[in-house]
């Protein structure tokens, strides 16, 4: 496989939301609808455009990851992060370590921009590989009722989730 991760350009946009319907066609907990809000994380004001990005097999899209702008809101205060989602890999390409080279790419983007933390709901055997915890150890709360166990933090910069505490506020792109 000659693997390659880069920034998303336009003309990926069509394959990039095949390749995310694709990989979610058979995902368990899901609404089959990621590849729509790709395309509406795109249009918002949220979106970042160095942290949206394609694996390519030769010239072939088979796999994307997304980090978008949201907050974490408590009574007084407000504190940018991202949210990490989607991550999409083509069925046949996965279990082969694409995901995990996504992650760590777009985690480390994140960083070198200067994003401080990260967000993700997800499987909770498989994040915190990548240093994910419990989103609650930070005090730091889904808009929406989740398992506690699969709504996690990452903090890129060492320390930078201990005063932030709330509950996290999405890109209305995410509640269409």
């Amino acid at each position: 496989m000659n693997l390659t991760i880069h920034k998303e350009e336009i003309k990926d946009y069509n394959e990039v939301e095949r390749v995310v319907e694709e990989a979610f066609k058979n995902a368990e907990h899901t609404d089959h609808t990621e590849h729509i809000l790709v395309n509406r994380l795109r249009k918002s004001k949220e979106f970042i455009p160095e942290l949206s990005l394609v694996a390519k097999n030769n010239d072939k899209i088979i796999g994307h990851i997304m980090l978008t702008k949201i907050n974490i809101k408590d009574e007084n205060t407000q504190t940018e992060s991202l949210a990490l989602a989607p991550v999409s890999v083509l069925p046949e390409y996965q279990n082969k370590g694409i995901g995990n080279k996504l992650i760590n790419e777009s985690l480390q983007i994140a960083k070198d921009i200067g994003f401080k933390s990260v967000i993700v709901l997800g499987h909770d055997k498989y994040y915190p590989k990548f240093g994910f915890e419990k989103a609650s150890k930070y005090r730091i709360s889904a808009p929406f009722e989740v398992p506690d166990s699969s709504f996690m933090a990452l903090e890129l910069v060492e320390n930078a989730l201990d005063n932030v505490n709330g509950v996290v506020i999405y890109s209305d792109a995410f509640l269409v």
